[in-house]
Protein backbone atom coordinates (compact mmCIF):
# COMPACT_ATOMS: atom_id res chain seq x y z
CA UNK A 1 0.00 0.00 0.00
CA UNK A 2 1.34 3.12 -1.13
CA UNK A 3 1.64 6.43 1.67
CA UNK A 4 -0.85 8.14 -0.31
CA UNK A 5 -3.25 4.90 -0.14
CA UNK A 6 -2.40 4.67 3.88
CA UNK A 7 -3.19 8.43 4.01
CA UNK A 8 -6.33 8.63 2.41
CA UNK A 9 -7.68 5.87 4.41
CA UNK A 10 -7.12 7.78 7.79
CA UNK A 11 -10.18 9.11 9.65
CA UNK A 12 -8.08 11.81 10.55
CA UNK A 13 -5.06 13.53 9.07
CA UNK A 14 -2.74 16.06 11.14
CA UNK A 15 -2.27 18.70 8.93
CA UNK A 16 0.54 20.98 9.94
CA UNK A 17 1.40 24.43 8.21
CA UNK A 18 4.27 26.30 8.61
CA UNK A 19 4.14 30.30 10.51
CA UNK A 20 6.89 32.56 8.66
CA UNK A 21 9.12 32.30 11.34
CA UNK A 22 9.02 28.86 10.72
CA UNK A 23 6.82 27.54 13.60
CA UNK A 24 4.54 24.96 12.78
CA UNK A 25 0.55 24.67 13.41
CA UNK A 26 -0.86 21.45 13.35
CA UNK A 27 -4.15 20.90 12.73
CA UNK A 28 -6.20 17.43 12.76
CA UNK A 29 -8.84 17.76 9.29
CA UNK A 30 -10.62 15.35 7.22
CA UNK A 31 -8.82 14.46 4.56
CA UNK A 32 -9.93 12.87 1.17
CA UNK A 33 -8.27 11.39 -1.90
CA UNK A 34 -8.54 13.22 -4.73
CA UNK A 35 -6.59 11.56 -7.59
CA UNK A 36 -2.90 11.68 -7.08
CA UNK A 37 -3.27 13.36 -4.02
CA UNK A 38 -5.32 14.33 -0.76
CA UNK A 39 -7.95 17.11 -0.41
CA UNK A 40 -8.69 18.47 2.79
CA UNK A 41 -12.07 21.02 3.59
CA UNK A 42 -11.55 23.94 5.69
CA UNK A 43 -12.70 27.70 6.46
CA UNK A 44 -11.68 30.02 3.91
CA UNK A 45 -10.43 32.11 6.21
CA UNK A 46 -8.81 30.25 8.43
CA UNK A 47 -5.29 30.61 9.30
CA UNK A 48 -4.14 27.82 7.47
CA UNK A 49 -5.43 28.72 4.53
CA UNK A 50 -3.01 32.25 5.09
CA UNK A 51 -0.46 30.36 5.71
CA UNK A 52 -0.98 27.65 2.66
CA UNK A 53 -1.23 31.25 0.29
CA UNK A 54 1.99 32.53 1.73
CA UNK A 55 4.21 29.27 1.18
CA UNK A 56 2.29 25.83 0.57
CA UNK A 57 5.01 24.16 2.22
CA UNK A 58 2.95 21.51 4.96
CA UNK A 59 3.41 18.11 6.43
CA UNK A 60 0.65 15.10 6.57
CA UNK A 61 0.54 12.67 9.56
CA UNK A 62 -2.25 10.52 10.52
CA UNK A 63 -3.92 10.99 14.00
CA UNK A 64 -7.03 11.25 16.04
CA UNK A 65 -9.65 13.34 16.70
CA UNK A 66 -7.47 15.46 19.38
CA UNK A 67 -4.86 15.76 16.81
CA UNK A 68 -2.52 13.48 18.69
CA UNK A 69 -0.41 11.24 15.55
CA UNK A 70 -0.25 7.94 15.58
CA UNK A 71 2.35 7.51 12.65
CA UNK A 72 5.16 9.61 10.91
CA UNK A 73 4.75 12.92 9.16
CA UNK A 74 5.12 13.13 5.50
CA UNK A 75 5.89 16.41 3.54
CA UNK A 76 3.42 17.58 1.09
CA UNK A 77 2.97 20.71 -0.83
CA UNK A 78 -0.39 22.70 -0.31
CA UNK A 79 -2.14 24.39 -2.90
CA UNK A 80 -6.04 26.02 -2.78
CA UNK A 81 -8.56 24.86 -5.43
CA UNK A 82 -10.98 27.35 -7.26
CA UNK A 83 -14.83 27.35 -6.69
CA UNK A 84 -15.21 24.23 -8.94
CA UNK A 85 -12.68 21.98 -7.32
CA UNK A 86 -14.04 22.74 -3.99
CA UNK A 87 -17.60 21.86 -4.85
CA UNK A 88 -15.59 18.01 -5.72
CA UNK A 89 -13.95 17.80 -2.68
CA UNK A 90 -17.42 18.29 -0.79
CA UNK A 91 -18.48 15.59 -2.57
CA UNK A 92 -15.59 13.18 -1.64
CA UNK A 93 -16.07 14.08 2.07
CA UNK A 94 -19.97 13.27 1.50
CA UNK A 95 -18.95 10.19 0.07
CA UNK A 96 -16.22 9.19 2.78
CA UNK A 97 -17.84 10.65 6.11
CA UNK A 98 -21.52 9.77 5.42
CA UNK A 99 -24.04 11.16 7.23
CA UNK A 100 -21.68 12.72 9.78
CA UNK A 101 -20.15 14.97 6.16
CA UNK A 102 -22.86 15.53 5.13
CA UNK A 103 -24.32 17.05 8.29
CA UNK A 104 -21.42 18.68 8.79
CA UNK A 105 -20.95 20.34 5.29
CA UNK A 106 -24.45 21.32 5.30
CA UNK A 107 -23.97 23.06 8.82
CA UNK A 108 -21.09 25.37 7.23
CA UNK A 109 -23.05 26.19 4.22
CA UNK A 110 -25.96 27.56 5.98
CA UNK A 111 -23.18 29.31 8.41
CA UNK A 112 -20.53 30.34 5.84
CA UNK A 113 -22.22 30.05 2.67
CA UNK A 114 -20.82 28.34 -0.24
CA UNK A 115 -17.61 30.56 -0.93
CA UNK A 116 -17.36 30.55 3.21
CA UNK A 117 -15.11 27.25 2.87
CA UNK A 118 -12.24 25.89 0.51
CA UNK A 119 -10.59 22.78 -0.80
CA UNK A 120 -7.07 21.99 0.04
CA UNK A 121 -5.09 20.10 -2.50
CA UNK A 122 -2.05 18.51 -0.95
CA UNK A 123 0.59 16.63 -3.07
CA UNK A 124 3.24 14.34 -1.14
CA UNK A 125 6.63 15.44 -1.80
CA UNK A 126 8.77 12.16 -0.33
Amino acid sequence: MSTLDRLAAEKYLLLTTFRRDGRAVPTPVWAVRDGDALAVWTAADSGKVKRIRRSGEVTVAPCDVRGRPHGEGVPGHATLYDLAGTRRVRELMKQKYRMLGRLSLLASRLRRGERGTVGVRVTLTE
